[in-house]
């Protein structure tokens, strides 16, 4: 198992050039099958952990969060990507206690959204918004300054599509010491390529959670960075399982467990892990 500053180091490394994807497990088994599967990074999804919990995004308590987010870590070899929401606190001081607990569970990069959970305003202003950064950065220079800073614009996912204000909000994240870019519901290249070309050199994170008619090689070709799927790898598992625990509640059948992963393969995977 590599270290944790191995990791770090390793993170930063594939946000130099290229473009990869980091994919968002939701558990232990589902971090350690995408490990397999050859992934270079991988990426917590809130949403994803939250419906394991039986809980609507968003609403996981942060110390529940804080041993999840530890327990991907000492999963696997790669490094790990913390959704960390909106920091679990409003203030640039709360912000700034929750990342220094957040690098403590050893991650190699952490993301913070500027969303505030009230439809009323969706957003914070610029400037608070970009005191949060900053206080993030901060608390991360003094504890595990390797770790990447990931600052996130979430008007396209909040019901504010406002691309010029987006990209503002991602040029100042960077100013304020954001690492990486993300401004997760863009879907149209020419939005995408805009974004990628007005936070250059800082690398740039597009989330694809369903078809948009662009594959990594179209994404790479404009410029993207990495690319996650956020908790659309979870919920494609919660589609398997409503769909056969729904044909048995309502038919009494069994035809949609034979899209099931078969035992042995997972049992072999798992056999000799701790």
């Amino acid at each position: 198992m590599p270290s944790i500053a191995e990791k770090r180091a390793d993170f930063r490394k594939l946000h130099e050039s290229g473009c990869f994807v980091i994919p968002n497990p939701w558990d232990i088994g589902s971090a350690r099958y995408l490990a397999h599967l050859g992934f270079k990074a991988v990426a917590s999804t809130s949403a994803g952990f939250a419906f394991s919990r039986g809980l609507a995004d968003n609403a996981v308590p942060r110390d529940a969060v804080l041993a999840h987010l530890a327990e991907l870590v000492a999963a696997v070899d790669v490094p790990v990507n913390a959704d960390f929401e909106n920091g679990f606190a409003h203030d640039p001081q709360g912000v700034a206690e929750s990342v220094r607990l957040g690098a403590l569970t050893g991650v190699a990069g952490l993301s913070i959204e500027d969303s505030t959970g009230d439809a009323a305003a969706p957003l914070y202003e610029l400037a608070h918004a970009v005191a949060r950064i900053r206080a993030a950065r901060e608390a991360l220079d003094a504890v595990a300054p390797d770790t990447m800073l990931v600052g996130r614009a979430e008007g396209f996912l909040v019901g504010r599509p406002d691309l010029d204000d987006v990209i503002a909000r991602l040029r100042a994240y960077a100013n304020a010491g954001a690492d990486c870019l993300y401004a997760p519901g863009l879907r149209k290249a020419e939005q995408i390529r805009a974004v990628v070309e007005a936070v250059a050199p800082r690398p740039v994170n597009v989330l694809v959670s369903g078809p948009i008619g662009l594959n990594v090689k179209d994404l790479a070709e404009l410029g993207v960075r990495r690319v996650s799927v956020g908790g659309a790898l979870a919920r494609a598992a919660w589609g398997g399982f409503i769909r056969a625990a729904s044909e048995l509640a309502e038919h009494g059948t069994f035809d949609a467990l034979a899209q099931a992963a078969p035992h042995g393969t997972l049992n072999a995977l798992f056999r000799d892990k701790p």
